[in-house]
């Protein structure tokens, strides 16, 4: 695991340079999907940014939620700290991880909130169905970065990666772990070339997101077992993205029953090309 690589004398993270590798897979995605139904680069490009931004706050704003009772004691111990050690501690340490299913929620939220003020830039269905397909992409290259970075490390396991010298996440080190972050990278591009497939055969359309909330939510709530690390929050026996992968794959059953419903009443309309 590196989390760090050393480019022209400076420490990059690792994490990031994937990320922004994701990023940039992402984008070219929408692009190639969204470039045969007359949607502007430019749209793409705002579009991007406006997932982003809401992603950046989400996935921060749930970080913040796996530290409740941190945020809740550091509240109480207000006394001891002045302005600025008060802020570092509950932006810096408490709110200054991220979390992915935040940015998904955020970003897909950012999304919608756009649709609803201007269609100027966002395409609605349309965009959301690309949206969907670069959402696993990503992600793959994200899990990559968590693995070279050594973040959201798998359990102790005979078969796995040992870690020496890692600064940014000690408690990796010296102990063989299952390389969880690699599974689910690998899961993801798997389910990136079936929501691939299914949108180059116009099948499910406006509803590939439906089908990414039916599939991965199984994935993420199953390979939750298989984590290593303790900073996720937990509730009822249940990680944090557990929890809300039971909430996003019931949103899937809810929107798809009420689909039936409409179109058991003729008030569903095809969904156009």
């Amino acid at each position: 695991m590196y989390p760090f690589i050393e480019i022209f004398g400076r420490s990059i993270g690792t994490y990031g340079i994937m990320a922004a590798i994701g990023m940039l897979a992402s984008a070219l995605c929408c692009y190639l999907l969204l470039r045969k139904k007359e949607v502007d680069i430019e749209d793409i490009a705002m579009t991007g940014l406006i997932f982003a931004a809401g992603a950046v706050i989400g996935a921060h704003i749930v970080y913040g939620f796996t530290n409740t009772d941190k945020i809740i004691e550091l509240f109480k111990n207000i006394k001891d700290y002045n302005f600025i050690s008060f802020v570092q501690t509950l932006f810096g340490n408490y709110f200054g991880g991220m979390v992915f299913y935040g940015g998904l929620i955020g970003g897909l939220i950012a999304l919608v909130i756009s649709n609803k003020v201007s269609q100027k830039y966002f395409r609605g269905d349309v965009m959301f169905d690309a949206v969907a397909v670069a959402i696993p992409l990503f992600h793959t290259f994200g899990r990559i970065g968590c693995f070279l970075g050594g973040c959201c490390y798998g359990v102790a396991c005979d078969v796995g990666f040992t870690a020496h010298g890692n600064t940014l996440y000690p408690s990796v080190n010296d102990v063989n772990r299952l390389p969880i972050q690699l599974i689910e990278s690998g899961l993801n591009l798997i389910l990136f070339f079936v929501l691939l497939v299914l949108y180059k055969k116009k099948k499910f359309r406006h509803r590939i997101l439906i089908v990414y909330f039916y599939i991965y939510p199984v994935i993420r709530f199953i390979d939750e077992f298989f984590r290593g690390d303790e900073i996720r929050g937990f509730l009822f026996g249940l990680s944090t993205s557990q929890i809300i992968s039971i909430l996003l794959f019931a949103f899937a059953v809810i929107v798809t029953v009420s689909d039936l419903i409409k179109k058991s009443k003729g008030e569903l309309k095809p969904a156009q090309t």
